[in-house]
């Protein structure tokens, strides 16, 4: 089950429900056991913790899971070394991250009303 380490984080501790060797050079995405019924409005985000990446070449892919999923959470992986390597059952891996959502909508525009200087990289000086 997805928990809080501490009651004011912002991501709940996704867990390895089964202890997966990680061949390198592959992704693979890693069972939790965990799905998930989120109310209208609201997505989650699978995002990496900082230990694993610190520690190893295991890299944990950023996923966004839309309201309407309701399958197993993988935590999808990247073994970036040359070496297997193994993530063990009841291991924190991934934090799942549930944020509000907007439904806007765009609207093309033929241009835009000021062209000049529209926020581009560095319109704001260095």
């Amino acid at each position: 089950m997805p928990k809080r380490a501490n009651e004011t984080d912002s991501g709940l501790d996704l867990y390895v429900s089964e202890t997966t060797v990680i061949e390198p050079q592959t992704t693979v995405a890693v069972k939790t056991d965990v799905a998930i019924n989120l109310p209208y409005g609201y997505e989650a985000q699978v995002r990496p913790r900082s230990g694993k990446l610190l520690k190893t070449k295991l890299r944990v892919a950023l996923g966004t899971i839309d309201q309407t999923y309701h399958k197993e959470i993988g935590i999808i992986t990247d073994n970036i070394s040359n070496e297997p390597i193994t993530v063990k059952q009841g291991e924190r891996l991934a934090q799942l991250v549930i944020a509000p959502v907007s439904y806007m909508q765009p609207v093309e525009v033929e241009q835009f009303e000021n062209e000049s200087n529209r926020g581009a990289y560095g319109s704001t000086g260095e």
